[in-house]
């Protein structure tokens, strides 16, 4: 559930100077080549590079995080943002070049609608953003698997074959998390607003 705005939080403080913030920041700084690269010269390889690399990041700025005390309100922003564009930057190039069909993108992005329309919603009544949930990051695990995979698939050689079913599967799997997770966030999003107004 939602931490009211002004109540203790154990998102972290409010630094922003921090190597997570740092890796964070560098990761955003990527969307907009890895946009580039995918729809100017389709460079999949140096596009799969930096999908790649975001995805290490974005495992080693929560581990130093951890480590190092260092987590923060900041970081607990930039990391699911980070997240968020890469997969819609992904999308949105895969359905310009055909790689996946356009219902598929527009189901994704709806839900990604709703989900900023809750924590809108949460915001406008005193609460702070919904708690990433683990269904979310399995998701965003799954896709971030899928997305190179999937530019693989597009070849004709034999590793192209072996890795399409495999695509195909993390795909499915993400897709259908990702859903669920923006599910879970109206469930967690109506929990709150009925606790606010006192309804049981």
């Amino acid at each position: 559930m939602a931490a009211r705005d002004g109540e203790p939080s154990d998102r972290g403080s409010d630094r922003v100077l921090t190597i997570p913030n740092a890796l964070s920041a560098l990761r955003l700084a990527g969307v907009p080549v890895f946009l580039y690269l995918l729809l100017g010269p389709q460079a999949d390889g140096w596009a799969i590079a930096i999908l790649m690399f975001s995805g290490f990041t974005d495992w080693l700025d929560g581990k130093i995080a951890r480590w190092l005390d260092q987590a923060s309100r900041l970081g607990a922003l930039l990391d699911p943002l980070a997240d968020r564009l890469y997969t819609l930057a992904t999308i949105v190039a895969f359905v310009l070049r055909d790689i996946v069909p356009w219902w598929v993108a527009a189901a994704l992005i709806a839900r990604d609608v709703v989900v900023a329309g809750c924590v809108a919603l949460l915001r406008r009544r005193g609460f702070g953003p919904p708690e990433v949930t683990y269904i979310g990051k399995a998701a965003t695990f799954n896709l971030m698997y899928a997305f190179p995979l999937l530019l693989l698939a597009e070849g004709t050689s034999t590793l192209a074959g072996v890795v399409r079913p495999v695509s195909y599967a993390l795909a499915i799997w993400g897709g259908a998390l990702f859903l669920w997770s923006g599910a879970l966030y109206l469930v967690q999003t109506r929990a709150a607003l009925r606790l606010k107004t006192g309804v049981a």
